[in-house]
């Protein structure tokens, strides 16, 4: 089943359509489905898809010159295979299109590289010698972040200035994901991309026809299943000195966000090297460093409040609910797991993801010019502002304190603060006035909008309070779950 990138669709139909030669990146890490996105694209078009290996570059030669030379070529007449790369990509440009533009994908194409680096010179000198006049699409397609940032991307490398197009995929958002599940209610939606995220492989290993539980227990916390060992699997493709990275990334699953508890958790001692295995994890797109929205919207480069968090809601997942439970899941209590570290915790588990959600339904009200101000920049606010503080004759205290979502207009003028909350209490009036107390010095020269979002609705007096102040305003779990706008 094949679900969204219709952005990524599109981006290749244009680049197919668009006249002379097409020279294109299409990059993402593992599991995110660009294998997938590229078979769709080829649909109903002569093309020469080629997955390279992991292997001896004579090997490779070999393999691509097997499958190019199966197709109706004139080398197919009088060689059995190219004797080196620049004769086999020259015969690219023999394909028989029959009136289509001749294309071309290699995935994986790091693999290619790895074993000779001067791939990249070669396709440069046919770009400027041949290709760019033909009429022809190359798609190199690569899961490895850092190399295809560093040898692809990065100026002064062979493929600098030449490249027609270049695209990253990333996850799907909630409302491409939960369309694996479309019998699911709004909130085991939450749930479920709560513990898988947007990667389409993931969400794939999940039986639509059970129930968010027994998936759970069938596809995530059984030993014989494919995510199970998922993660180990892709640490150990990916990177040397796995124990480490796995200490690093369950202290981030645990909550810790700063470098020196990241260090101090994981037991890596030296907070320098922690810096620099979580730089690692940034290029892989697993980890990323989040900056609040800071009211004076500082350069990251120069503050030291970003904080660390994983990406992927399934590694956080794994390393939760798995990677803690290693034993006893070893061991085949797969029920006792779920009902005893599993369950009970879902939801507060969630919140997390769930905040990420309503950040893409604010995105997609604004798209639908449905909030009251167009924002500039949408993010968290985490750091030192006002909070609720009865003890105090203002009624307020500067405390450290975040807000879920803060989106600020173009100068300034206007805010909006977010609040979300998953379980299963509605939110109360006093909880709004501890949303509303906070930024409060910013609220002398700017006009201040709330959104709450609820996945147990909104007690009375708040709804009364919506009704009659527009600059309030509240969304249900249907509204956030299926993007009413």
């Amino acid at each position: 089943m094949f679900i969204g990138r219709t952005a990524e669709l599109q981006f290749l139909e244009n680049s197919y359509r668009a006249s002379g030669g097409q020279l294109i990146l299409l990059y993402g890490r593992r599991r995110v489905g660009k294998t997938e996105t590229l078979k769709k694209f080829c649909e109903g078009k002569p093309h020469v898809y080629f997955a390279c290996r992991e292997c001896t570059d004579k090997l490779q030669l070999k393999a691509f010159s097997e499958q190019l030379l199966q197709e109706d070529i004139p080398a197919r007449q009088y060689v059995e295979q190219f004797t080196d790369w620049d004769k086999a990509f020259r015969a690219v440009s023999q394909l028989p299109c029959g009136g289509h533009k001749k294309l071309l994908v290699l995935d994986e194409f790091p693999y290619l590289c790895k074993e000779n680096p001067a791939i990249l010179s070669i396709l440069r000198n046919l770009w400027e010698e041949i290709w760019q006049h033909d009429n022809i699409m190359i798609v190199l397609c690569g899961s490895a972040i850092s190399f295809v940032e560093q040898e692809l991307l990065a100026e002064e490398k062979p493929l600098s200035g030449i490249l027609t197009g270049s695209c990253q995929m990333k996850a799907l958002n909630f409302y491409e994901a939960s369309r694996f599940f479309p019998e699911y209610s709004e909130l085991d939606k939450i749930l479920a991309y709560a513990v898988l995220g947007g990667m389409p492989y993931y969400l794939g290993q999940f039986d639509a026809g059970l129930s968010l539980a027994e998936n759970i227990k069938q596809n995530v916390l059984s030993k014989d299943c494919v995510l199970y060992r998922e993660v180990d699997y892709m640490l150990r493709q990916e990177l040397r000195e796995t124990p480490i990275y796995h200490a690093l990334l369950g202290a981030l699953a645990l909550g810790n966000v700063r470098l020196n508890d990241i260090s101090r958790q994981s037991l890596v001692e030296d907070t320098s090297k922690t810096s620099v295995y979580l730089r690692t994890l940034i290029q892989m797109g697993i980890v990323e460093r989040e900056y609040s929205l800071d009211v004076e919207i500082k350069e990251p480069a120069k503050t030291h409040r970003g904080i660390y968090k994983l990406t992927d809601p399934f590694f956080r997942f794994w390393y939760a609910f798995v990677y803690t439970q290693y034993s006893a899941l070893e061991a085949g209590d797969v029920e006792g797991v779920y009902e005893r570290a599993v369950r009970p915790f879902l939801r507060q588990f969630a919140s997390g993801p769930f905040r990420e959600v309503c950040g893409q339904y604010i995105e997609a009200l604004q798209k639908a010019d449905a909030l009251p101000f167009r924002y500039r920049k949408a993010g968290r606010f985490f750091g030192r502002t006002t909070v609720r503080d009865m003890r105090k004759d203002s009624g307020l205290s500067i405390q450290g304190t975040e807000i879920d979502i803060l989106a600020v207009s173009g100068r300034r003028k206007e805010y909006l603060a977010g609040a979300c909350k998953l379980d299963d209490i509605p939110f109360t009036y006093e909880e709004y006035l501890d949303t509303a107390a906070k930024l409060t010095p910013q609220k002398d020269r700017s006009e201040f909008y709330y959104a709450l979002f609820s996945a147990a609705g909104f007690e009375e007096k708040l709804n009364e309070t919506a009704g009659r102040d527009g600059h309030v305003r509240l969304y249900s779990l249907k509204d956030i779950v299926n993007c009413r706008i």
